[in-house]
Formats: structure tokens, C-alpha cells, sequence
């Protein structure tokens, strides 16, 4: 398939999914900014590895594995930078985070551990199915369905804590 169509429908798959890249970063960082710089970054690793996508019906999954690796390959990189005081940081800066419906359900996810939350986030918040939130994570379907279970559970403990 030629590159130009390929990036036609790379185009038109992002702008379609912009807001759901931007709900998945964002859950990574909890930060507008990084989030939005993530999902440029993203869309740039993207674009210039276009022609290694062997098929155009898999470019969902094919980018939201290159967010997800993109994202993680963030937070490595923050662990080395030293962290502001969090109320330093709410005195100075206004706080922009996307609505969210229920607050109970962002806070109990965001106490599951990170291996169980990313499994949740991408099938349920985001509507893949199991075997693409495999594909995007590089587990076994099976290993997947095992985590969401005990995902789920952890966080229906965190709800009712």
C-alpha cells in the first residue's frame, strides 16, 4: 500500500480517536500538558515508522501500542526528574484536568496498580477488546483476561474502602 494513502488514513484515524489518545495519556500522567505532548510525540514516532505497518486494519492497535510504550517511556524519564511539592505546585498553578463523571472511580483507579489499571483504562475506558489490549501490551490474551479480573477486584475493594 503506498505511504500517501497510508498516511491519509493514519489522518483521518487520529483525528477520529484525538480525544480517546488524549484520555489515555492523560491516565498516565494525570498532567494536561504531558499528556498533550505525549500524544504529539506519539503521533510523530508514528508517522515516521508508518511504513513498517504491514496492515492498515490493525493501525488502532498498531498506535495505541506505540502510546501506551511512548507514555511509559515518560514516566522512566520523570522518575529521574525531582518533583515540586504538590502544594507549591496548587498554589501557583490552575488546575486543568478533563471532567471526569465520578471522581470515586477516578481516585480508586488511580490506586490499583499501574499493570491492572492499564488493562481497565484500555478495554473498558477506551472499548478494546481483550485480545487487542494484548496486542497493544504484548501479553497473551489469556494473562490479559487474568488481570482484568484481578483488576476489577481491586478496584471494586478501593470503591467500597
Amino acid at each position: 500500500m503506498k505511504t500517501n494513502h497510508l498516511e491519509k488514513l493514519f489522518a483521518e484515524e487520529t483525528i477520529r480517536q484525538q480525544k480517546n489518545y488524549y484520555r489515555l495519556a492523560y491516565s498516565y500522567t494525570k498532567n494536561p500538558e504531558d499528556a498533550l505532548d505525549i500524544v504529539q510525540e506519539s503521533i510523530y514516532k508514528a508517522l515516521s515508522s508508518l511504513h513498517t505497518l504491514k496492515d492498515p486494519h490493525s493501525m488502532k492497535t498498531w498506535f495505541y501500542r506505540i502510546l501506551v510504550n511512548t507514555s511509559l517511556d515518560f514516566l522512566r524519564k520523570q522518575k529521574n526528574v525531582e518533583v515540586m511539592d504538590e502544594e507549591f505546585l496548587e498554589s501557583h498553578l490552575p488546575e486543568k484536568e478533563p471532567a471526569y463523571p465520578d471522581l470515586d472511580l477516578q481516585e480508586a483507579l488511580a490506586q490499583v496498580p499501574p499493570m491492572y489499571r492499564n488493562i481497565i483504562v484500555l478495554r473498558f475506558f477506551e472499548d478494546l477488546t481483550i485480545d487487542e489490549v494484548a496486542t497493544i501490551l504484548d501479553v497473551n490474551p489469556n494473562t490479559i483476561k487474568t488481570r482484568l479480573y484481578t483488576g476489577l477486584k481491586k478496584l471494586r475493594l478501593k470503591m467500597q474502602a
